[in-house]
């Protein structure tokens, strides 16, 4: 009787066990076969290559339009769906009531309201339009036809169908991610309260022109504010935008003598990645591009003729506004002589396990009022932001459209003045031996130089008096004299825009080390680009080091600190995971921050600033004894400290949290033990499935501001791990464009099951690259064909 107990408990464990594994087999992407797509005039032919990127061939544009939603949707539908929510704030409904704060403050920003606009008001006989509801006909089809991801199953997601909406809500979403206003000006706001205008000058908000310039060529309530909306940031379980490098060096620079063309922008780390890599051909066309999920065209991309690419302007396209209250009527706002009456939006959120959330947003003219949705703020005085993207003509899928289907220089560069949020660099190369760069955006100043970068007075009509400038003032530079260009998200020159465009920009650190690279020879191959992108030496860490060496008094070191500064005096200024000088270096950065500015600040203002790009814009400058105002510690009054004194407390301190953290042999230091990093899927949260669905954790090359800037923010723990770096690196050299490559940090596949879900992720790590092909007959000889019929 036991044995047949046990009989028929082992075959329903393996009744459950196959029933699972054909669940999960029937839940893979197919990259083999045929499937239907009604609309298409002809056969469409999809290549995938050895790591899952589709190639695909069509007749015309429509079809492959419809082939490369269809591959998407293959490969990123739960991405889809995430991006398709974060705008129309519905992540709660899937996520649970930790992401109700999320959902408010999206909805607050007005981004569906605007999408709804955009497409009830668009031109449906444009091309773009056209081949965008191609591309979502591609997506849907994919819905209708296949089965859901594993994702849909476990949240209880229904299938649905996109619209051009979705993809307006992607573009805002995207605009948003880019600005810094909403994070900064409160913070700057908190410290001129609390400390008054002197400290506020030592901040570093005026540009030094004596730091590395991109060259222009002609061709409390506001401490909550800030602290809410980055908890906002790091709770939404899709990435952010931090940054980029790019450079593209002219014929006369290259031992080729034709252009070759980097791009790496900087998002933050999650799974899956930002990117999905497809090649498209037809008889009229050919792009090799990089999309963002649920969007029609690439952001980045290449043909046989021209390259493009992205990063961060970090211009201002924000401006808050503290309003004051009508004393008698508390649904009007002062406004000069007059009053204003707000204007209101109801929503109605659904939560996951939990009750529906209803609440209700203000407007003003200039925008939303924030304070509903950052809780912290305790005044009675609503808080509204005025955003570029939701008060200038949006343009941004026509710009898409024309940068991905533009032939040459003339035909590329009418399309950079159409962008208006977010501010980007945009970076172009071509065959032709041409190199350009324009910071796009539409910039603006204020009449009465109004102080953007604190919070205004809502009530003062002049702070609305606004002018905004024409194209020809933007930074940028079309083959100049020195045969380069590139961006680092750091300040650009005045010479086109007759002054300092005002934005939150990086550091020198990365522009300063590309301009000593590309200066230093004139014969660049692709190798060397692909190197150089992988670069992890510090353009000022060293000479910094040299300067802490000197000024420290080492009389009364312990042995161990006596050992940590040896590994110092040994370090080349380079960060690889064996290096031990860049850990204690690092370590020193935050407990030298910590010795500056907290006494002042606070420890909540304190940590609030110290990864802000303001923040890092501070530590150079405040080495080399700027902004001395912070050096005095006011919390001991009997003594005045120096710079020695706080670069020495600084230094014990960093040695005293490694030992805490790694122990007493110096020598077990290594950067690898404590800069790791991990892509994090939504289930990565949940321990069970953390193998499964994250990628890593892996110990990583690079840091803060090298080239291959790895992005961490500075804790308490001495633990430095990566939230964010290249979301890609891409090198074009048109002196032989077939050989282009680049490379993911994960892989092409969001779908956990594929085996592309991350097969990229070691080259990554190692610096490699895999190719882009374009050659149709080498493209063809892959065994992995998927056909779409009509």
């Amino acid at each position: 009787m036991l044995k047949k107990i046990l009989y028929t408990l082992l075959t329903l464990v393996l009744l459950i066990v196959i029933a699972v594994a054909v669940f999960l087999y029937t839940k893979k992407p197919d990259y083999q076969g045929s499937a239907p797509l009604k609309g298409l005039t002809a056969a469409v032919e999809m290549y995938y290559d050895d790591y899952g990127i589709p190639h695909i061939f069509a007749q015309n544009e429509e079809d492959a339009m419809m082939a490369l939603g269809y591959a998407q949707a293959k490969d990123r539908l739960f991405q889809m769906e995430l991006l398709s929510r974060i705008a129309t704030g519905r992540l709660s409904e899937i996520f649970g009531k930790d992401l109700i704060e999320t959902d408010q403050f999206y909805l607050s920003l007005g981004i569906a309201e605007n999408s709804q606009y955009l497409t009830q008001n668009a031109d449906t006989t444009t091309v773009y339009f056209k081949q965008s509801q191609a591309f979502l006909k591609g997506v849907n089809t994919y819905i209708d036809q296949e089965t859901k991801p594993i994702e849909f199953h476990l949240l209880g997601i229904q299938k649905r169908h996109y619209t051009m909406e979705d993809i307006y809500n992607v573009f805002g979403y995207m605009s948003f991610g880019f600005a810094m206003a909403h994070k900064t000006d409160p913070l700057v706001s908190a410290i001129q309260d609390k400390l008054g205008p002197e400290y506020v000058k030592n901040l570093g908000l005026n540009i030094d022109p004596q730091t590395s310039l991109i060259k222009t060529y002609p061709a409390d309530d506001a401490l909550a504010i800030s602290q809410s909306i980055s908890y906002i940031e790091k709770m939404k379980p899709i990435p952010s935008f931090i940054g980029s490098n790019s450079w593209v060096v002219g014929p006369e620079k290259t031992q080729n003598k034709k252009v070759i063309f980097e791009n790496d922008p900087h998002i933050g780390f999650s799974q899956p990645g930002t990117w999905f890599e497809a090649h498209i051909k037809t008889p009229q066309m050919e792009s090799y591009g990089f999309y963002l999920a649920l969007t029609p065209y690439p952001l980045l991309a290449h043909n046989r003729q021209l390259a493009y690419g992205l990063t961060m302007f970090e211009n201002d396209d924000i401006d808050l506004y503290v309003e004051k209250i009508n004393p008698a009527n508390k649904e009007e706002y002062i406004y000069g002589n007059t009053f204003k009456k707000f204007e209101t939006r109801t929503y109605t959120i659904a939560v996951k396990d939990a009750d529906s959330v209803r609440f209700t947003v203000k407007d003003t003219h200039r925008g939303p009022v924030i304070n509903p949705v950052v809780p912290e703020v305790k005044t009675k005085q609503p808080v509204t932001m005025y955003w570029v993207y939701l008060h200038r003509p949006n343009r941004l899928l026509e710009l898409v459209y024309g940068m991905s289907r533009a032939k040459n220089l003339d035909e590329f560069k009418q399309y950079p003045p159409l962008l208006h949020a977010p501010g980007l660099n945009i970076m172009y190369g071509d065959a032709d031996n041409n190199v350009a760069w324009w910071a796009s955006g539409h910039l603006y100043k204020r009449a009465n130089n109004a102080p953007t970068k604190m919070l205004l007075d809502g009530s003062n009509p002049e702070n609305d008096s606004i002018q905004y400038l024409p194209f020809s003032e933007n930074p940028q530079a079309i083959n100049p004299a020195w045969h380069y260009v590139y961006s680092c998200n750091n300040q650009p020159d005045s010479l086109m825009s007759k002054r300092y465009v005002p934005g939150y920009y990086l550091p020198q650190d990365r522009a300063k080390r590309v301009v000593q690279l590309l200066e230093a020879k004139n014969n660049w191959t692709q190798t060397d680009m692909e190197q150089m992108a992988n670069d992890v030496t510090s353009s000022v860490y060293s000479d910094l080091n040299q300067m802490l060496l000197t000024q420290i008094n080492k009389a009364t070191f312990t042995d161990l600190e006596r050992n940590a500064y040896k590994k110092l005096v040994i370090w080349n200024g380079q960060a690889t995971q064996d290096q031990i000088g860049i850990t204690i270096f690092n370590q020193f950065t935050y407990e030298y921050y910590k010795a500056m500015l907290e006494d002042e600040l606070g420890p909540e203002i304190f940590m609030q600033l110290l990864n802000t790009h303001m923040g890092k814009r501070l530590f150079e400058p405040m080495m080399r004894g700027k902004y001395d105002i912070w050096t005095d510690n006011i919390k001991t009054p009997a003594q005045k400290e120096t710079q020695a004194d706080i670069q020495f407390k600084a230094f014990k301190n960093a040695v005293a949290k490694l030992e805490k953290k790694l122990g007493s042999d110096v020598n077990q230091w290594n950067w690898g033990k404590v800069h790791t990093v991990e892509h994090k899927h939504p289930f990565g949260e949940i321990k069970l499935l953390r193998s499964y669905f994250n990628v890593g954790p892996f110990p990583t090359d690079g840091t803060n501001e090298v080239l291959n800037n790895q992005i961490f923010d500075f804790t308490d723990v001495a633990e430095m791990n990566v939230k964010g770096g290249p979301s890609t690196r891409r090198i074009i050299d048109f002196s032989n464009v077939e050989g282009a490559r680049a490379i993911l940090p994960t892989g092409n596949s969001g779908n956990f099951l594929s085996k592309h879900y991350k097969d990229q992720a070691q080259l990554y790590l190692k610096g490699q690259y895999i190719p882009m092909l374009i050659n149709e007959t080498n493209i063809k000889k892959s065994k992995s064909k998927f056909v779409l019929n009509p």
